[in-house]
């Protein structure tokens, strides 16, 4: 399952997004609704200073039903389906419009290259590889078009979004702790500093109670908001008195467990509000900053794998969401009570793996939807959830066991980096298109009224 939305990666496959004609003035929206009565019926769509045509549509919605056909996927009705066309293409419209402005385009050699990538990995000529495109119904000129368009907006998207994504080590510490499933336990590394009373082995009651007052007034002033290096310069025992007291990151392992259990509930820059004992005496310590732990041994993070299966219900017209949700809350039960997970999903899974029993594999962070991933971490092995939905319908999922990954703490860091980045930009992008629309001048009309209307 890829983490994007099946109906537009349907699209985006078939290749027709058709980005059709867009009049870019005032002038040339004016002209078209002087023409005929017919001409200016056919407009379903006024989109700022551009508009939509039936016949864009149509062909739009023709295209998408065929090559959704041949997928033997669901098809809604022929209204329904117009209807979320429309949608889309009202949304494309607007970003393309916002790209003109950024002065963004898919330039002639950036499409090219883009085709024959296309070519080379499907191992054809260019006129093979034409010719396929052509015998699924797609025009050849309509699909050249659609690759100009897809790397408009994508660049678009990099420009206003993907660029301004960052991922903080606080984010990624939270995300390994979260993805261990309900029994894992993580510790993160800690940017310490401390300031020193130090007390020999066969310390007086005198030496004890001197040393104590001392560190008392220091902890007052550094709790008070006095800065902390320089208490430490002043009055520090430790040899780390020069540079502020500061240990640098530290994995708890190697910390006494006293300090790891009194830094565990501060925000860093706060300071340990009592005194601390330790074996070399009184200390005053403040937590600076935690990290994902960057250790190669018991205080490295690890991403970790799930081996999962799941049954698929999509909600359809022949499958209601309470119809689809009731059967898997059935399958549940069966299974609970002994039944065979992977049989169910062979007879009802609609998800490409059923034949092999909804067994997905071994699965890392970040490579299924986030209803499911979420709904899998929760899972202790060996069970099975209730009816979780996502976008593709209902899942039934069952955890079958996890692993660490393989590769080094950095190369595993840089993998989830790049996932909870994956995340954050599809929100980030969701959350831009929407004020695009909401900023943008829509109206629709004709039959698209009437249904915009009836929602």
């Amino acid at each position: 399952m890829a983490n994007v939305n099946m109906f537009r990666s349907t699209l985006i496959a078939a290749g027709v997004f058709a980005a059709a004609r867009i009049l870019s003035t005032p002038a040339g929206a004016q002209a078209l609704s002087n023409q005929n009565a017919q001409v200016a019926d056919s407009i379903v769509a006024v989109v700022n200073d551009g508009v939509i045509t039936r016949r864009e549509l149509e062909d739009r919605t023709h295209l998408i039903m065929q090559r959704l056909q041949q997928q033997n996927a669901p098809v809604r009705p022929a209204e329904q389906m117009q209807k979320q066309v429309l949608d889309q293409m009202v949304l494309e419209r607007i970003q393309l419009q916002r790209a003109k402005e950024d002065g963004i385009t898919g330039d002639d050699a950036t499409v090219n290259r883009t085709l024959q990538r296309l070519v080379q990995q499907n191992q054809m000529t260019l006129d093979v590889y034409r010719s396929r495109i052509e015998a699924q119904g797609v025009p050849w000129d309509t699909f050249v078009r659609d690759a100009r368009m897809e790397l408009t907006l994508s660049k678009l998207r990099e420009k206003e979004v993907d660029s301004k994504v960052t991922v903080s080590d606080g984010e990624v510490a939270n995300y390994i702790a979260s993805q261990r499933g309900p029994a894992a336990r993580y510790t993160s590394d800690l940017h310490l500093q401390h300031i020193m009373f130090k007390l020999p082995a066969d310390a007086t009651d005198a030496q004890v109670q001197d040393a104590q007052a001392k560190a008392d007034a220091v902890l007052k002033q550094a709790t008070s908001g006095t800065d902390f290096s320089n208490l430490a310069k002043d009055y520090s025992q430790d040899t780390d008195a020069g540079k502020g007291g500061n240990l640098g990151y530290r994995a708890p392992s190697t910390l006494p467990a006293g300090i790891v259990r009194a830094v565990s509930t501060l925000r860093p820059g706060q300071v340990v509000p009592t005194l601390l004992r330790t074996s070399g005496g009184f200390e005053v310590v403040k937590l600076v900053n935690r990290r994902a732990s960057q250790g190669t041994a018991a205080d490295a993070p690890k991403l970790v794998q799930t081996h999962v299966r799941h049954i698929l219900l999509r909600v359809t017209d022949g499958m209601s969401e309470v119809a689809a949700r009731q059967k898997l809350l059935d399958i549940k039960q069966q299974v609970l009570a002994g039944g065979d997970f992977a049989n169910f999903a062979r007879t009802y899974s609609q998800d490409g793996p059923a034949s092999q029993g909804g067994d997905l594999g071994w699965i890392s962070p970040g490579e299924t939807v986030p209803e499911f991933e979420r709904a899998m971490n929760g899972l202790a092995d060996g069970t099975v959830s209730d009816p979780v939905r996502s976008e593709y319908g209902y899942h039934l999922i069952q955890v079958l066991g996890r692993r660490d990954a393989e590769g080094s703490a950095s190369q595993q860091l840089d993998i989830l980096r790049q996932a909870i980045g994956q995340r954050k930009a599809e929100q980030a992008y969701s959350d831009w298109l929407r004020e695009l629309r909401d900023t943008a001048y829509v109206k629709y009309q004709g039959i698209a009224a009437q249904q915009d209307a009836s929602k």
